[in-house]
C-alpha cells in the first residue's frame, strides 16, 4: 500500500492515535507519502470524512510539517475546504 497513513485516516473510526503514530514514524520517505494521485494528504482525507476523530488531528499536526496544510488537491482544495 502506497499512502498507509491515508488508510488509517480514512478508516479513522477503527484507527487509534498510537496506530497512526507508528505509521508515520514507519514511513522512510515521508515526503514522497504525503500526498496520493488525488493530490489529497492525511488532512485531506481525514476531513473528508463526517465526522473527523480529532484524536488522529492531532498526531498529524504533530508529525507533519505545517506547510502541508497549505497543500491544495487536484480540486483545488486545501484539506480545510471539507
Amino acid at each position: 500500500d502506497d499512502f498507509p497513513v491515508h488508510n488509517l485516516c480514512y478508516y479513522h473510526s477503527s484507527t487509534s492515535a498510537q496506530e497512526l503514530r507508528l505509521c508515520i514514524e514507519n514511513q522512510e520517505e515521508v515526503e514522497e507519502s504525503l500526498v496520493d494521485e488525488f493530490g489529497m494528504t492525511a488532512f485531506h482525507v481525514l476531513f473528508s470524512t463526517a465526522e473527523p476523530s480529532g484524536e488522529l488531528l492531532k498526531v498529524l499536526l504533530e508529525k507533519y510539517p505545517f506547510h502541508v496544510l497549505g497543500l491544495k488537491d487536484a480540486n483545488d482544495k486545501l484539506a480545510m475546504d471539507y
